[in-house]
């Protein structure tokens, strides 16, 4: 059944995880970190494997390399591969897993870190927690780079699965330092006088309602450091209710508007059920974050 991938020279398992370092990182250069000697290697590597599958594996992309499409699909296929072969070793030696979970960093700082750093959870897997938007988190839940991930979107491109964690209201909160009440606030509203701060990476600006189509007076990564930026006074920000602003009633005033009555943040756990093929444990790992993480609305 094999014997042709063995009648020539070219293929090898260093061969086909330089491939796959290569597709992680988007490019050689990346994947060598700079290194001119690493580099050389990877590229010499891939050509090898031109070679040996007689077809292009990687093309010239601006002034880098990027992997074709055929050299993306073997790439898939050789990290499936490789992920196997780890699995399968770490189980012999009855070695610690690492699970490798993606989020914002509202997420990150408000829910996984308190779960996962409790003193019950000393003793079982690892876990490495990484900051990064939705398009990061699909595109390495693909490629296998991450095990889970946490999103807001309510679709995923196939073949990724989803299940919903928790919802909240979308409040629009707004310093009293700017509109003493809410008579005040509706009016800087329609005026379109209301200074607003926009977590770009946790929240789209066509979602905000009465601010579609303006242009926000502060722009930042998160909720947290929005909610950080209203408690300065100046701006006006959406928070979901899970980080409604200390003091609340002596210093901000809420307002009920089109933009945010009715609106709801989700989040969804995000996997790759290939994932669950390749490594049986995080079948238990996946069940264990859906039970921890859900959430009542």
């Amino acid at each position: 059944m094999f014997a042709r991938l063995f009648t020539d020279s070219g293929l090898s398992l260093d061969r086909l995880r330089a491939l796959v370092e290569v597709g992680a990182a988007g490019n050689i250069a990346r994947a060598a970190e700079g290194d001119p000697i690493r580099q050389s290697q990877f590229s010499r590597q891939i050509k090898e494997l031109e070679d040996f599958f007689q077809t292009k594996l990687v093309e010239r992309h601006g002034k880098g390399i990027r992997l074709t499409p055929g050299g993306r699909e073997l790439a898939r296929i050789s990290r499936f591969f490789l992920m196997g072969l780890s699995n399968f070793r770490r189980g012999c030696l009855a070695e610690e897993q690492i699970f490798r979970i993606g989020a914002g960093a509202t997420f990150v700082d408000r829910f996984l870190l308190p779960l996962l750093a409790q003193p019950s959870r000393g003793s079982g897997p690892r876990y490495a927690l990484e900051t990064v938007d939705h398009i990061e988190i699909e595109r390495r839940l693909h490629d296998l780079t991450l095990d889970f991930g946490i999103v807001t979107a309510t679709a995923v491109s196939r073949p990724l699965r989803l299940e919903e964690l928790a919802r909240w209201r979308l409040r629009l909160w707004i310093p009293k330092l700017l509109c003493r009440d809410e008579s005040q606030a509706r009016q800087a509203l329609r005026d379109k006088l209301l200074p607003f701060v926009w977590p770009a990476h946790e929240l789209a600006l066509s979602d905000l309602g009465v601010f579609k189509g303006r242009e926000p007076r502060l722009v930042c990564a998160s909720f947290i450091e929005a909610k950080a930026a209203l408690e300065r006074g100046g701006v006006a920000s959406f928070l979901p209710e899970f980080l409604a602003p200390e003091q609340a009633a002596d210093q901000f005033v809420c307002l009920s508007t089109k933009g945010a009555e009715g609106a709801l943040y989700r989040y969804h756990l995000a996997w790759n059920p290939r994932l669950l093929r390749l490594n049986p444990h995080a079948t238990r790992q996946r069940d264990f974050l859906l039970a921890s993480l859900a959430q009542g609305t």
